[in-house]
């Protein structure tokens, strides 16, 4: 498995370097990432909550190790962690039946395409 409080310290350090190389990259990152926190709607451990379920989706390792800290720093329960989980594979599946639904659409609009 991997050590992730290693490879977040890893990663960490690699997106330091990048602002160096691309400082407004990653300025403009920072103020995406930051925007949603000043409407105070959520709660903290709830948008880390909602982050992890999203980086599950998206596959993002680097997300994984971020949100994980930073849900446990804002006090998430493992209870709550395999909840929002819960929800990213449930997700994840309906997003798979929905594009499977799709690709049959496609399949029907190439077979009715004249040839």
């Amino acid at each position: 498995m991997l050590n992730w409080p290693d490879y977040r310290k890893e990663l960490l350090g690699c997106i330091g370097e990048m602002a160096k190389l691309s400082p407004d990259t990653v300025a403009g990152y920072q103020t995406l990432s930051n925007a949603n926190s000043k409407n105070g709607h959520l709660d903290a451990k709830t948008r880390e909550l909602i982050s992890l379920a999203v980086a599950v989706t998206t596959r993002c390792d680097g997300c994984i190790t971020v949100h994980t800290a930073e849900a446990l720093k804002q006090g998430a329960t493992h209870d709550e962690i395999a909840e929002a989980l819960g929800v990213a594979v449930a997700m994840n599946a309906g997003a798979a039946l929905v594009y499977s639904a799709r690709v049959l659409d496609a399949v029907h609009g190439y077979e009715e395409r004249p040839k």
